[in-house]
């Protein structure tokens, strides 16, 4: 299952839309103000699904993440000296990243990759292609994304 993840210009706030590979847009996430990153995650129709909120006073960047309002875990930034990497709390996967920080790889914790996120470079706005191998774990997989995207925005500002 592929998705791509697009950040809307001119916003306020981080805001995103997600389309399937057909075109279709299955997510929209917005953010909300908030001490440090706050995204919600909706369907198409507008129903809430999941959050992901950055915890401010962590000593390496780290991201919590709840299925509708249940904590469902957490993502966290391992200290790295060149490639990136991420420890996902909830699954006992890990994220990867390769050295330009540009594509990333997620395994589970038998080291079968679950899922790769690439960004496509030459775009106004941060555009990221989503390649999950099962679509249960979809959701989840746009989270980690999501969580990415923003501790790599807060480095930038």
């Amino acid at each position: 299952m592929k998705l791509l993840f697009k950040q809307r210009l001119f916003s306020w706030f981080d805001s995103y839309d997600i389309f399937d590979e057909q075109g279709n847009k299955v997510y929209t996430v917005k953010g909300e103000l908030s001490w440090g990153h706050l995204l919600r995650i909706y369907d198409a129709h507008g129903n809430l699904l999941g959050s992901i909120k950055e915890k401010v006073f962590a000593f390496l960047p780290k991201f919590e993440m709840y299925l509708g309002e249940e904590y469902l875990g957490f993502i966290q930034k391992e200290f790295t000296i060149f490639k990136p990497r991420f420890n996902v709390e909830c699954k006992g996967w890990t994220v990867k990243g390769e050295l330009g920080e540009w594509d990333y790889e997620i395994f589970d914790r038998y080291e079968e990759k679950i899922a790769t996120i690439s960004k496509e470079i030459f775009r106004l706005a941060d555009t990221y292609v989503i390649d999950v191998r099962y679509p249960r774990d979809a959701l989840c997989v746009l989270m980690l994304a999501l969580a990415i995207d923003a501790e790599k925005c807060s480095r930038r500002d």
